[in-house]
């Protein structure tokens, strides 16, 4: 089983959270390799400066918002009354790959978590 990392872990990663450094360095010595979506990159990138955030993403398997998932994501944000594209997008993702999302917004994934057939795990980080 995989990890998903949600914007708030990265955040983190970025600040040098010394906690989420050494859990990410023991997944990688467990060869457990994290992902995370391009959009969640997307909302945490805004310099070339953040070398923490690159340096995480090194380890990471970045999967993008590809077109056959436009109406699986569109229809779970309709179910759970949501307008989220990127949570629903790692919610969707986290079940497709059979991972927990390591996160710092639990309720609203939850929310839209719940409207799966089987809801993913999700694990609170503080961002």
């Amino acid at each position: 089983m995989t990890v998903l990392y949600d914007a708030g872990l990265l955040i983190a990663a970025d600040r040098n959270d010394r906690e989420v450094w050494a859990d990410h360095r023991a997944r990688l010595e467990l060869g457990v390799v994290p992902v995370t979506t391009a959009p969640v990159v997307s909302q945490v990138s805004r310099s070339s400066r953040q070398v923490q955030l690159r340096r995480i993403l090194r380890g990471c398997e970045i999967v993008a918002f590809a077109p056959e998932e436009v109406h699986e994501v569109g229809e779970l944000l309709g179910r759970a009354g949501s307008s989220d594209v990127v949570d629903a997008h790692v919610v969707v993702t986290a079940s497709r790959y059979g991972s927990s999302v390591i996160t710092s917004d639990e309720e609203d994934l939850g929310r839209l978590s719940n409207c799966l057939q089987q809801p993913v795990t999700l694990h609170q980080v503080r961002a």
